[in-house]
């Protein structure tokens, strides 16, 4: 399975994202980031940057095509919203939704990745 994470501009909930990494069996880790934001620290992962200050819409239309082309052929991914704002969450989820490719969320606790879908 793949982790798409999404690293805002919030960077104390990054530990969040590295756990999973670090933690998690993945075929691939894609990591979108705002483009304002410091680069997340994943020398394992590919970095999609992008505007986070476009409209809605449009952003779910750029990360759709952004990350089809990593995600191609997949049946579900790993997300985890843990950082990031609420507009930005709705685009990535709408932009994988849209892939089309399901989704599990996923988190990192005490007890390793879960998944709370």
């Amino acid at each position: 399975m793949e982790l798409v994470a999404f690293a805002g501009n919030d960077k104390e909930s990054w530990g969040q994202i590295s756990g999973l990494i670090n933690n998690g069996q993945w075929n691939k880790v894609i990591v979108v980031q705002s483009r304002n934001a410091e680069k997340f620290p994943a020398d394992n992962a590919e970095i999609l940057s992008v505007d986070s200050g476009m409209p809605l819409v449009e952003l779910k239309n750029v990360l759709q095509e952004r990350l089809k082309k990593y995600i191609s052929g997949e049946f579900e991914v790993a997300v985890s919203i843990a950082s990031g704002s609420g507009k930005e969450h709705m685009a990535l989820v709408s932009a994988l939704l849209n892939i089309p490719v399901g989704i599990k969320l996923a988190v990192f606790t005490k007890n390793g990745v879960e998944f709370i879908t």
